[in-house]
């Protein structure tokens, strides 16, 4: 007989802050009443931004919302108080609380507030082994709360910002320092508070991802780019397109797609009826609208000497795909699959991703060649190549032990099964 089901848990709806809707710091004057408050809290500040990103060019924040205990729940446009140092001097010795933080460190950088110390509640809930990290999910777990997420992609530009958005951002920091409490409880029984914090401190050093030298390459459907020339054209748009974007504050993929690019660069259009005919069943708007720049693109492409077009494909300076060891160093895909194994089993047994344990790309690099950056291949020179590759200590106890037992000691190959007379298969 099938045992019987539990019963539902009862969610409670959050739809409005113990507080009410603060109103929106948008003078001087609301702004030192703000940091007059935040500094005379008490404990952790939770803190949250909204950017309006798909909508506005870049990641810069259109709302920051502050919480601290004794302090209440403040809403600050940046756009109007641009400079918020003075909250971030008053910030500069609390512990921060964020979901996802570095989303929000960044554009929070931008404004003159930077951490000293935080508590990253997507990421401690990924150490603990929660199922879900969103931030709805994360509340529902411990608090019993589920958090409404449908204004989390609206364009926090708009102003006058409506108050339902307001009344939503405000519940994102309401119960922030509630579900750290509880996290740091859940990380300190699972033995991960050392883990936990090793990352938390990694991530007041985070300044963004690294700024990358050729962007237009990150363009999707470029693979479908077969030569050089059209890759040059597809270059010339995207740059086009990144200063259009720039000039506007209009996010790129809301003046043309990335599909629209690869789309103009593969029919190459040389005339504004050309552009009518060939792209698309219909004429997009934006390529209406700013046709002499896409052409002038194209023609700067047409014109470049074949000694001045880009490459197809760029040489990577990491190791091949994983995929391709087996055929190109089976040696080395030998490696991968124990230390993968060893990880996995180590990751299973402590509910944890096993991405957490350690990047896969910094696998890899440990494991393709390692006698081109390692030297002799010790406990000690792979640590230390760890931490150049930017693993935390945790990370190096766990992992460097299994990458030195890859490397040095394999595990031997299966021993295939033999077959007697009777049929019967024998090792």
């Amino acid at each position: 007989m099938p045992a019987p089901e539990a019963e539902a848990r009862v969610l409670v709806a959050l739809d409005m802050p113990a507080g009410g809707v603060p109103d929106v710091v948008v003078t001087e004057r609301d702004l030192v009443r703000a940091v007059e408050a935040l500094a005379s809290g008490t404990g952790p500040v939770a803190l949250d931004a909204g950017r309006a990103s798909g909508y506005r060019y870049g990641q810069r924040a259109y709302l920051i919302q502050i919480r601290r205990e004794g302090s209440g729940t403040w809403l600050i446009d940046p756009i109007a108080c641009p400079d918020l140092s003075a909250i971030g001097e008053v910030l500069s010795e609390v512990e921060w609380i964020l979901h996802a933080a570095t989303q929000d460190l960044p554009c929070l950088a931008e404004v003159g507030m930077r951490p000293a110390r935080l508590f990253d509640t997507e990421l401690g809930g990924r150490l603990v082994g929660l199922p879900r990290v969103g931030l709805a999910a994360v509340v529902e777990h411990y608090l019993g709360l589920t958090l409404a997420k449908e204004h989390s992609a609206v364009d926090w530009s708009t102003r006058p910002l409506p108050e339902p958005w307001l009344r939503y951002a405000a519940l994102d920091v309401e119960v922030l320092a509630q579900v750290r409490d509880l996290m740091a409880e859940d990380l300190a029984s699972q033995g991960k508070t050392a883990w936990a914090e090793q990352e938390f401190d990694s991530l007041t050093r985070f300044t963004g991802p690294p700024v990358r030298l050729e962007p237009w390459r990150r363009t999707s459907g470029l693979h479908k780019i077969r030569n050089r020339r059209g890759a040059a054209m597809v270059r010339e748009l995207w740059q086009a397109r990144d200063a259009m974007a720039v000039e506007t504050d209009i996010a790129p993929g809301r003046i043309l797609s990335d599909a629209g690019v690869v789309e103009l660069a593969t029919k190459a259009p040389k005339t504004a009826a050309d552009i009518s005919q060939h792209v698309g069943g219909r004429v997009l708007r934006s390529v209406r609208r700013y046709q002499q720049e896409w052409l002038d693109a194209l023609e700067r492409a047409r014109q470049l000497s074949d000694t001045d077009l880009p490459v197809l494909t760029v040489r990577s300076d990491g190791p091949p795909p994983a995929r391709a060891w087996a055929d190109r160093d089976p040696v080395a895909a030998a490696r991968l699959s124990q230390a993968r194994s060893a990880m996995g089993e180590f990751a299973a047994a402590h509910q944890i991703p096993v991405e957490n344990l350690l990047s896969p790309d910094c696998l890899r690099r440990m494991l393709w060649a390692p006698g081109q950056h390692l030297g002799e291949p010790t406990l000690d020179s792979i640590s230390q190549a760890l931490h150049g590759l930017g693993a935390r200590q945790w990370q190096i106890d766990i992992a460097g032990p299994i990458i030195e037992e890859a490397i040095n000691r394999p595990a031997p190959p299966p021993v295939a099964a033999v077959v007697e007379p009777s049929g019967q298969p024998t090792a």
